[in-house]
C-alpha cells in the first residue's frame, strides 16, 4: 500500500512566505488556442459507455468519441483568478527536488521524495487534516499510444479525451479500496480527490487543458467503467458529453514549476466546483515539438 500521512490542520490560504508562491506574469501575452476536444459520442439509446480494459500492461480504449471545436483560454498572467472550490482547478508555483524524466520514472524515488513534497503542498493549499497519495502516473509516450496495442501502458502518453478520473460513486470506490476499515466513518466527513499535475520539462506539444467545473452540469457527465484484471475491483470515471457552453483553460508553455491542482471529486455538494473535466489537446503551432513529459499524483484529501 502507498504511504499514508496524517497531518495537522493548516490555514486555507497559500501564504506568500511559502517557497514557490504564485508569481505575477502579467508581462506575458496570453495565447488562446482554437482546437478540438474529444467528447463522448453518446449513442442516445441509454446504453452504458464501453468500458476501458486494462490488463497485461495494455490499455484498451475503444469508446467512441466525437471532436468538438473549442477555444482553450490561456491563463497566463491571470492564474490567481482560478481556485479549486470556485473553478475546480488551481495553478501554483512550486519547485520539486526531482528534475529529470529519469527521476520521475524511479518509482521508489517518486514515493520517497515526490510524494512528501506533494503532500506538503496539498496541506498548505487546502488546510486538510490528512492526505493520502494512492497513485501516480508518469507520461512520456507518443500521442497515439492508445493505438500501439499490447504493452502500450508502458508507453503511456497524453490522453485526448475529456474525462474526470472518478465519478461520484467512483470516488467512494477508491476510498473504500484504500481504507476499508475506516470508510464508514470517513464518508461522514468532507473528503476530496485532487490530482497534482506537473510538467517534467516545458510543455509545447499536446498541452493539458482543464474545464471550469461550473460550466459543465451534471447532465453532461456519464459514468463509465475501467475494468482491471481479476485481482482488482473496477473503477468508475466520468466521460463527458459535449456542450458549447463549456469553458476550457491551459497555461501556455507550462514549466516544471507551474503545477496544476485538479479537483476530481468533492463530497461537499455545496461548493460551486465539485469536479473538473480535463484533457490533452493539440496546439497547431506546436505539432512538431517533442513529446510531452509530465507526472500526476492522485490524492485522497480528508477534513476533520
Amino acid at each position: 500500500m502507498a504511504t499514508a500521512v496524517a497531518t495537522t490542520q493548516l490555514p486555507l490560504a497559500f501564504e506568500s512566505r511559502l517557497e514557490g508562491s504564485v508569481q505575477s506574469t502579467h508581462s506575458k501575452k496570453r495565447h488562446d488556442v482554437p482546437t478540438s476536444i474529444n467528447y463522448y459520442k453518446d449513442p442516445g439509446d441509454g446504453s452504458l459507455p464501453m468500458p476501458i480494459v486494462i490488463a497485461e500492461n495494455t490499455v484498451k480504449n475503444e469508446r467512441p468519441h466525437i471532436p468538438q471545436q473549442v477555444t482553450i483560454h490561456d491563463v497566463t498572467g491571470e492564474e490567481e483568478k482560478y481556485a479549486l472550490d470556485s473553478h475546480g482547478f488551481q495553478f501554483l508555483r512550486h519547485e520539486s527536488k526531482l528534475e529529470s524524466l529519469e527521476d520521475f520514472q524511479d518509482e521508489e524515488l517518486v514515493k520517497s521524495e515526490y510524494y512528501p513534497e506533494s503532500i506538503q503542498l496539498l496541506k498548505d493549499i487546502t488546510g486538510a487534516s490528512r492526505i493520502f497519495i494512492f497513485d501516480h502516473k508518469t507520461r512520456c509516450g507518443p500521442s497515439n499510444w492508445h493505438k500501439l496495442g499490447k504493452g502500450n501502458r508502458s508507453s503511456r502518453g497524453p490522453l485526448f479525451r475529456a474525462h474526470v478520473d472518478q465519478s461520484y460513486d467512483g470516488a467512494e470506490l477508491v476510498l473504500r479500496r484504500w481504507f476499508p476499515d475506516e470508510a464508514d466513518e470517513l464518508v461522514k466527513r468532507r473528503y476530496q480527490i485532487i490530482n497534482l499535475w506537473r510538467p517534467i520539462r516545458p510543455i509545447a506539444k499536446d498541452p493539458f487543458a482543464v474545464a471550469d467545473a461550473t460550466t459543465i452540469p451534471d447532465a453532461d457527465l456519464v459514468a463509465a467503467s475501467i475494468i482491471y484484471p481479476r485481482d482488482r475491483d473496477r473503477d468508475e470515471t466520468w466521460t463527458i458529453k459535449p456542450r458549447p457552453a463549456h469553458r476550457w483553460y491551459y497555461k501556455r508553455f507550462q514549466q516544471p514549476g507551474d503545477v496544476l491542482l485538479i479537483k476530481c471529486f468533492d463530497s461537499d455538494a455545496a461548493v460551486p466546483a465539485r469536479r473538473a473535466p480535463h484533457s490533452a489537446f493539440e496546439d497547431p503551432d506546436c505539432e512538431d515539438a517533442e513529446s510531452r513529459e509530465s507526472i500526476e499524483t492522485r490524492a485522497l484529501v480528508f477534513y476533520d
